[in-house]
């Protein structure tokens, strides 16, 4: 129930915003009923609570009149009276005390030009601003805050301003009247004009399609390339060794071996002919 009572919550709040021009932060207007419940179930602060649960940053603000009439109240309501002190008051030009039904229907207007959420604990008062058009309406019970749904009023002044907004006024019509006639004044006298530009204009076009023929004439013949003779590719070519680099011949192969053959041939020694001879 909790998830679906924000969305509910959240969508009202977006229906306000989109139709009504409501911005962050949200200015709630608050009456001395609606200070006491917070402060007698504990939702404090009223401000963090309030913003949590609108999913935006909030501003409270409350009324002198409202102020006036808690203090009338007596001792029981100090409280809420301090409390009420702290938020922000919002401009009411009453010399004398009025009644927080009267300020704070005076504040709001006809029209909510501040846009303001009311808070009030006071039913009678959100029937009365429910038929105004563009007024947010919050209470609560016991620890949990409501969002009133928008009232069919609201919707039926947005649908008629949608409209309106499609339609010409006034002032427009007039304006597209007194065009009408300048071109039908001024359109006599250009007309030769007018038809000068149009041949031109023709002779350009018949030109412009001439060269587009030809141009495509000239593709479709089939053209044909002479192949010509290609070097060969350079990576597939093998480098050119040089001569000193070369391998040996087979005629200095042979005497190369032939010397080795001779360096390996074992010297014999003489002492044994003379020794041979001595014993003789």
């Amino acid at each position: 129930m909790r998830v679906k009572r924000q969305k509910r919550h959240r969508r009202a709040v977006r229906f306000y915003t989109a139709c009504y021009g409501f911005r962050e932060p949200f200015k709630i207007l608050c009456d001395g009923t609606f200070v006491h419940h917070l402060l007698a179930n504990c939702i404090t602060p009223a401000d963090t609570a309030l913003a949590k649960w609108l999913g935006a940053e909030v501003k409270l603000f409350t009324t002198r009149c409202v102020i006036a009439e808690l203090r009338s109240l007596g001792d029981s309501y100090s409280d809420s009276l301090h409390a009420a002190r702290n938020l922000i008051t919002a401009r009411c030009d009453h010399e004398k005390r009025e009644s927080a039904v009267a300020c704070l229907t005076d504040v709001i207007g006809e029209t909510n030009p501040e846009h303001f959420f009311v808070a009030s604990q006071d039913a009678e008062l959100r029937k009365m601003f429910q038929e105004i058009p563009g007024v947010p309406l919050i209470y609560a019970l016991r620890n949990a805050l409501f969002l009133d749904r928008p009232s069919a009023t609201q919707h039926k002044f947005v649908k008629t301003s949608e409209e309106a907004r499609s339609h010409m006024t006034d002032v427009e019509y007039k304006m597209l009247k007194l065009q009408k006639k300048r071109l039908a004044t001024y359109g006599a006298r250009d007309s030769s004009y007018v038809n000068e530009n149009n041949e031109d204009h023709i002779l350009e076009k018949d030109f412009k399609t001439n060269v587009k023929r030809k141009e495509i004439a000239m593709k479709d013949k089939a053209q044909f390339k002479r192949k010509r003779a290609k070097g060969p590719n350079p990576l597939s070519c093998r480098k050119k060794k040089n001569k000193e680099n070369s391998a040996p011949d087979k005629d200095s192969t042979s005497v190369d071996n032939a010397t080795r053959n001779k360096s390996r041939k074992r010297k014999r020694s003489r002492k044994s002919k003379s020794t041979t001879e001595a014993i003789v």
